[in-house]
């Protein structure tokens, strides 16, 4: 088994156990994880000698500690990107009690790094890590953006835009197009076109010469009708932002 095999196991058991919720034997995390029993045994070996994972009960089943959540929390306090933005983004949710969200390219698509849920019963739900297409999500049209048309084109042709709703937009001329409209409003916008009848709105932010997406994202019968308002106070974000680098 090689060593990145290694680590995909071992995500992978420590990601079962948020989609299971309960202590599982370590039957059936192999079953569950597809993973042969003997590497199952060596790799949750491993996590319980590092004080991941915890044994109880009389089958002994296994279940995370709470190492991982602080590690993370240790690790997320000291983001200095999300410690320089997550001030405004928490302003943004306040003011427009809608689900603010920051995200970054990542090869060919884009994954959340903050989501601040808005705190309306029906609303936009995310997790930081949701990996995202390009072409359908607007902070992907804000990578886009700052991309030459032919650049563009070379993402897409590696990754053919698929149509994820009815309202997606598949076409690379249609895409450009849209662009083009983004750039002229200062803002990058999906209607319905990576989730039905959900309105998102997306500006670039530089920061340290990288390129973050900052959006705020809602039910269309609540986003469309304050759009303008929405747009106006996440620019005037956007463009403080990135007015402030980072400190090295």
């Amino acid at each position: 088994m090689s060593d990145m095999n290694s680590v995909e196991r071992a995500l992978a058991i420590l990601e079962m156990f948020e989609r299971e919720k309960r202590p599982l034997s370590l039957k059936e995390i192999a079953e569950v994880c597809r993973i042969p029993a003997s590497t199952c045994h060596s790799l949750v070996h491993t996590l319980l000698k590092r004080a991941y994972l915890y044994q109880s009960g009389r089958r002994k089943d296994l279940y995370p500690t709470r190492r991982l959540f602080d590690l993370g929390a240790a690790i997320l306090a000291h983001d200095p990107v999300l410690q320089r933005l997550l001030p405004a983004m928490q302003g943004l949710r306040e003011a427009t009690r809608e689900t603010v969200i920051l995200g970054k390219r990542q090869g060919d698509g884009v994954v959340y790094l903050e989501v601040l849920e808005s705190p309306e019963v029906i609303r936009y739900s995310a997790q930081p890590g949701d990996a995202k297409p390009l072409h359908s999500t607007c902070i992907g049209k804000a990578v886009l953006s700052n991309m030459s048309p032919a650049n563009v084109a070379e993402v897409l042709a590696r990754n053919p835009p698929v149509k994820v709703t009815r309202n997606t937009i598949t076409t690379i001329e249609g895409l450009l197009a849209d662009l083009e409209v983004g750039r002229a409003n200062g803002c990058f916008v999906t209607q319905g076109e990576n989730v039905p009848d959900v309105t998102a709105v997306a500006v670039p932010v530089w920061l340290n010469n990288e390129l973050y997406g900052l959006a705020i994202a809602g039910p269309s019968h609540r986003m469309d009708p304050q759009f303008r308002e929405f747009a106006k106070a996440l620019m005037a974000a956007g463009e403080c932002l990135s007015e402030q680098p980072i400190a090295a």
